[in-house]
C-alpha cells in the first residue's frame, strides 16, 4: 500500500493516459509520446546534476558555504549565488537538488531564492542566444532588470515567510538523508 501511495501520480498519469488511448487513441498515442520525451529528458539531465551534488557534498565544507553563501556572506554570497545559478546547465528541476545541498551546508535562504532565480533566468547560454537572435541591447536590457529583480523577489519572499517556517524547511532537508 505505501508503494502504491508513492507512486500514485505515476500510475494516476499511466491510467489517465489509457484512458485518453482508448477514447481518442491519437490523442493519447500523442500524450504517450510526451511522457515519454519527458522521462528521456529526466533521464538524461538528473544522473549528471546527482554526480555534481556528490560531489559538492564532499568537496565542499560547510564552513566554506557558511563562508561564502551564509548569513554573514553579504554582497559576496549574493553574487556568488548570481554566478552559480548563471553557470548553470539543465533543466529548472534541477536547481532543486542543488539549492537543497546548499542549505544543508548552511547557505543563507534568500541567496538560495537568488541561486535558484537565477538558474531559472540568466544563464548564460541563453544571454548568448539573446544577443544573437535578439540583440545585445536587449539582452544586456533583460538581464540589468532580472538580476535587482531576483534579488529583491528573493529578499521579499525571505522576509515574507516566518523565520518558523523557513528553520522547518531547513530541517527537513537536514532530515533528508
Amino acid at each position: 500500500m505505501n508503494l502504491i501511495k508513492k507512486y500514485r501520480f505515476f500510475l494516476i498519469t499511466i491510467c489517465v493516459i489509457v484512458i485518453t488511448i482508448l477514447i481518442d487513441k491519437n490523442m493519447g498515442l500523442k500524450a504517450l509520446s510526451v511522457a515519454g520525451d519527458s522521462f528521456k529528458q529526466m533521464i538524461l539531465v538528473i544522473p549528471p546534476i546527482f554526480i555534481l551534488l556528490g560531489l559538492l557534498d564532499t568537496w565542499v565544507p560547510r564552513e566554506t558555504m557558511v563562508k561564502y553563501m551564509g548569513e554573514g556572506s553579504g554582497i559576496k554570497g549574493i553574487i556568488l549565488s548570481i554566478i552559480l545559478g548563471s553557470a548553470a546547465a539543465g533543466p529548472l528541476y534541477g536547481a532543486f537538488p542543488v539549492a537543497a545541498v546548499f542549505m544543508k551546508k548552511g547557505a543563507k535562504f534568500s541567496n538560495v531564492l537568488i541561486f535558484i532565480g537565477a538558474w531559472s533566468t540568466t544563464k548564460i547560454p541563453m544571454f548568448l542566444f539573446e544577443i544573437s537572435a535578439l540583440g545585445a541591447k536587449f539582452a544586456i536590457t533583460r538581464l540589468l532588470v532580472d538580476i535587482p529583480g531576483i534579488i529583491i523577489i528573493a529578499h521579499v519572499l525571505s522576509r515574507l515567510i516566518s523565520k518558523e517556517e523557513i528553520i522547518k524547511i531547513y530541517k527537513k532537508i537536514e532530515n533528508m538523508d
